[in-house]
């Protein structure tokens, strides 16, 4: 098992791509951008840990979470897709699920596949 990521850590991952999500800056080069993805998306399971849900952010990360039956083989029936950008817009409050899954920026299938009471996450809430 990782080690725990501290919050401190988690906000330093996230620090410099703040600027391009809010259409700031340019795009930040892809290991900046993938360094926040897993960072946020491993910190999300660490908290909140589980497999019944697979949340995959490609081509970052993929991560298991949320309490619950328990997936082993071919596709998870709980399934949460999106891109880098999104992501990063949701785990900080600048995005709310909501508006993501209805604008079509998420597809997420299953009756467990909803983020919404555990994004922002909390320590990247301004």
């Amino acid at each position: 098992m990782p080690a725990p990521i501290p919050a401190d850590d988690l906000r330093a991952a996230v620090d410099p791509v703040r600027r391009w999500l809010a259409g700031e800056a340019d795009r930040p080069p892809r290991a900046v951008v993938g360094a926040a993805v897993k960072t946020t998306a491993r910190w999300l399971a660490q908290q909140v840990p589980g497999r019944s849900v697979e949340v995959r952010i490609p081509p970052h990360v993929a991560v298991q979470c949320v309490e619950g039956p328990r997936h082993t083989r071919g596709t998870p029936p709980n399934v949460i897709e999106t891109d880098a950008a999104t992501w990063l817009r949701l785990v900080t409050g600048a995005l709310t699920w909501a508006d993501a899954v209805a604008e079509g920026k998420v597809t997420a299938s299953g009756n467990r596949a909803d983020l919404s009471a555990l994004l922002p996450l909390s320590p990247l809430r301004r």
